[in-house]
């Protein structure tokens, strides 16, 4: 993955992220607002060696220097540690007072600073004050050749005791910032570990891919009509877009019957059908839409006309062709799918199916078969079998690879012809938004959409 693709994942999973941030800060707050203040008192030594000459300053501090481990250890030891346990206004055992002292050695210098942390600051000083007198005792008695002669090394209290005004724990700052941090990374593998787990198709780039077919568009969402959309939008120049290439398709290898499907229910194919069929009949042509989901048929409600006879009654021998054709608009007519029949695969796979493709292919310029998804039952992959092109309609962030991939295999098993995948209910805001070109678009207020169709009821006059 590359930074644009971590920033869209940021982008797709910004509220986990918000949230993880928002949580870490919170356990920060608390931890603030439970945790004892510990104040601290501080002191600063200077350690050094009486010289005769300036020829031996050198000596004296790298002497001094190799030392402060040893006065560090020493703070802690029993001859002065142990004294200060017990003492009137101290009130520790020798471990508490080992564990209040702290010391660092000031790097490049004979300097050591010495703090002492207690929850009690008064107790804090008076221990440090205590634990000063000791230490420069200790020390000088440490460096001393003999009990006549004077220390070898001189400890000089150069700042303090002190007290903090400010408790040094909890450190209010640093804990918001470590939650802040540690949620950061939290919610930002969290969104790694979701985008990796998310196997749905998001892009067009992700869907050829899959497919190995082109992507003929990507169709953004559109709250308005389910399957028609204002002439002058972003949904209906993407429909357009469509038609323009399967018209290139048509010029080259006579595409005539175009069969419209999905891997799964619910992916917008009927809409994508009809859309298609409008705008083929809006470009001059004539156009039938045959609703081919004999089980659960759409095409008829959607389109306000009567769904009793069509498809499955020109099948069953019971109806002819011209009686159950219906016009809807200049240019278009629906065959509706009938009775649910009780085979529904046995009659699209039936000869009269070849009968009725090959007839209606002379009838109209171009044909468009709304079919069943394709992995629940096989009629969509009988009917894709029997037309010139078929359009496979994936819904964005829903259709799966896995169901992408099923739905690829089993049209190439009957051979059909895909002339590509329509990416279909693309988000029109977020991380994996399409351009927008809404400017471009003449604004019409919802409640007065202009109809870019014409309905007709002029008698059908359908040559053979």
């Amino acid at each position: 993955m590359g930074l644009r693709d971590y920033l869209r994942v940021a982008r797709r999973h910004w509220l986990l992220l918000l949230i993880s941030v928002l949580t870490g800060l919170s356990v920060a707050l608390i931890v603030n607002l439970t945790t004892t203040p510990v104040y601290a008192a501080r002191v600063t030594f200077v350690f050094s060696t009486p010289v005769t000459g300036a020829s031996d300053l050198y000596p004296a501090s790298m002497f001094n220097t190799s030392r402060l481990a040893t006065y560090t250890r020493l703070l802690t030891s029993d001859e002065v540690a142990t004294p200060l346990a017990g003492t009137p206004g101290v009130d520790l055992d020798v471990q508490e007072v080992r564990d209040a002292i702290f010391a660092e050695t000031i790097a490049d210098t004979v300097m050591m600073q010495v703090s002492v942390e207690d929850r009690d600051p008064n107790r804090a000083l008076l221990l440090l004050t205590r634990l000063a007198k000791r230490f420069q005792a200790a020390v000088e008695s440490l460096e001393q050749p003999a009990p006549t002669e004077p220390s070898a090394v001189k400890v000089t209290v150069v700042s303090g005791p002190a007290l903090e005004e400010d408790p040094v724990k909890p450190n209010a700052l640093n804990n918001f910032a470590l939650g802040a941090v540690v949620g950061l990374v939290a919610g930002a593998a969290g969104s790694v570990g979701r985008e990796v787990a998310d196997n749905t198709v998001r892009t067009a780039e992700a869907l050829q891919v899959l497919a190995s077919a082109p992507v003929l568009a990507a169709v953004p969402m559109d709250v308005g009509s389910p399957f028609v959309s204002p002439s002058a939008s972003p949904r209906t120049e993407a429909l357009r877009e469509i038609r323009v290439q399967v018209q290139c398709a048509a010029a080259t290898n006579s595409v005539k019957t175009l069969a419209v499907t999905s891997a799964v229910p619910g992916e917008g194919r009927s809409a994508t059908a009809c859309g298609l069929a409008l705008l083929f009949a809006e470009a001059g042509q004539r156009v039938l839409i045959v609703d081919a989901e004999l089980r659960h048929p759409r095409l008829a409600a959607l389109l306000g006309r009567e769904g009793s006879a069509g498809l499955s009654t020109v099948l069953d021998g019971t109806a002819v062709l011209e009686q159950v054709l219906q016009p809807w608009g200049a240019g278009l007519w629906l065959l509706a799918s009938g009775r649910t029949p009780p085979n529904p695969s046995e009659l699209l796979s039936s000869p009269r199916m070849t009968e009725l493709v090959d007839d209606v292919r002379k009838r109209f310029d171009v044909v468009i078969f709304d079919c069943p998804p394709m992995l629940p039952v096989t009629d969509a992959a009988v009917v894709a079998a029997r037309a010139d092109g078929t359009l496979l309609v994936v819904r964005a962030r829903r259709t799966t690879s896995a169901q992408v991939t099923a739905a690829v295999r089993a049209l190439h098993a009957v051979n059909a012809t895909l002339l590509g995948c329509v990416l279909n209910m693309v988000a029109r805001s977020g991380p994996d938004a399409l351009p927008r070109y809404d400017t471009y678009f003449p604004s019409q207020p919802p409640a007065r959409r202009a109809r870019w169709w014409r309905m007709s009821h002029e008698p059908l006059g359908v040559s053979a």
